[in-house]
């Protein structure tokens, strides 16, 4: 760098450069990673609580809370620009006021896993509940059949991570903050959702991935419910800065 331009500053835009792309790395792993412990859970207690919520076909069949395409549709398309978008979210402020990082820290710190699997929990409680009220018998008493209970999961499990993406910014900041500074976010944020509606709703669609139309009401409970993540993490947050 001094031989590039003979000017010792440019050492200290490297080193925020440096941190900004660290930071962003974490942001990446950290949304990922609690998407798919949240997708993990969900599948392993629908199995698991198949029979209480309403899920026991019987005859020992055993019923699927999603269908793999339903998976590898969240995995592929609605999480892959989010995560994508987060490499490019702009430094946080006060950056350089860090004090260095432990010589052994690795990318992933203990409360950072408290994190993912805190929002991973939450996820596969709420999902599992949406789909446990959308079909007779349950802890919760619905009116629906499988495909429709299905597709209100399916759904409610992607609008889960297009909140936990605002989460994914930061370990201990309000999502808040700093909210409409990365406009690629939000294009990836509105072009998932705009996706999920399509392959709810578009007849060729429904019978690649096995999903029903949603009404209104449906899609409002959805959202309401995926919301509770973001209000989680947010007291989760708040305890956390009250702590130190």
């Amino acid at each position: 760098m001094v031989l590039a331009d003979d000017n010792f500053a440019t050492i200290v835009a490297a080193v925020e450069e440096g941190r900004a792309i660290f930071a962003n790395i974490r942001k990446f792993l950290r949304y990922l990673l609690s998407s798919n412990i949240g997708e993990v859970l969900t599948m392993f207690f629908g199995v698991l609580l198949a029979g209480p919520i309403g899920l026991d076909a019987g005859g020992g069949a055993v019923v699927l809370p999603l269908l793999a395409t339903q998976i590898l549709w969240i995995n592929l398309v609605t999480d892959g620009p989010p995560a994508l978008a987060l490499g490019v979210d702009p430094a946080d402020d006060g950056l350089m006021e860090q004090p260095p990082r432990p010589a052994g820290e690795g990318i992933l710190t203990n409360r950072m896993w408290r994190g993912i699997v805190f929002v991973g929990l939450i996820m596969a409680v709420g999902t599992l509940h949406v789909l446990d009220a959308s079909m007779p018998g349950g802890f919760v008493e619905g009116h629906g059949d499988l495909p429709y209970a299905q597709t209100r999961a399916f759904t409610t499990l992607m609008l889960f991570q297009m909140f936990n993406v605002l989460n994914a910014r930061s370990d201990e900041r309000s999502a808040f903050v700093h909210l409409f500074t990365n406009p690629w976010l939000w294009g990836a944020l509105a072009g998932s959702v705009a996706l999920q509606v399509l392959v709810v709703h578009t007849p060729i669609l429904q019978r690649a991935f096995g999903t029903v139309p949603l009404s209104v009401h449906d899609w409002i409970t959805c959202t309401a419910v995926a919301s509770t993540v973001l209000w989680l993490r947010e007291a989760n947050k708040i305890v956390t800065r009250m702590a130190r």
